[in-house]
């Protein structure tokens, strides 16, 4: 299945996004409109956080565990995500760009590693949802972000 990228520009410099995204706790509060019960483990931040999610798309819901499998401060940190009992692998990135007026530019891609039968054949249904999804968690980001870290220039 073709990856779903969505961006988002942000005035807070990448140290200070990457910062934010690096604790896994802070992602629910800009996706519990489609992930909640959110249960923690490993460590808080960095390689190895992890959560297991509830997600509910499409009048589905399945488990989802999210783990975080590599980290570049302050431009990547890449997601692995495992669902449907095993049948559904796919890799969550945030890329982290600084934009020349100032600021950062923040893209999440999900991109489908294995995909159940029935996501296959229902895939543009399937990665519309997810582009709508994670395009309001982008903007939910931030707002999260205006709210819990200044502005670059401030």
């Amino acid at each position: 299945m073709k990856s779903v990228t969505v961006s988002i520009d942000v005035p807070q410099t990448p140290e200070q996004v990457y910062d934010f995204l690096d604790v896994m706790a802070h992602h629910e509060r800009f996706t519990d409109h489609y992930l909640t019960d959110w249960r923690y483990g490993g460590p808080g931040r960095g390689i190895g956080s992890r959560a297991t999610v509830t997600a509910t798309l499409g009048g589905m819901k399945t488990d989802v565990t999210i783990e975080v499998v590599e980290a570049e401060a302050p431009r990547r940190i890449v997601e692995r995500n495992i669902s449907a009992a095993g049948r559904r692998l796919a890799h969550g990135t945030y890329t982290i760009e600084t934009l020349s007026a100032g600021g950062s530019r923040v893209s999440f891609t999900y991109a489908w590693t294995r995909a159940p039968v029935a996501d296959r054949l229902l895939a543009p249904a399937v990665r519309a949802t997810m582009r709508r999804a994670n395009g309001r968690a982008v903007q939910r980001l931030a707002a999260e972000l205006a709210r819990q870290v200044p502005a670059a220039d401030s």
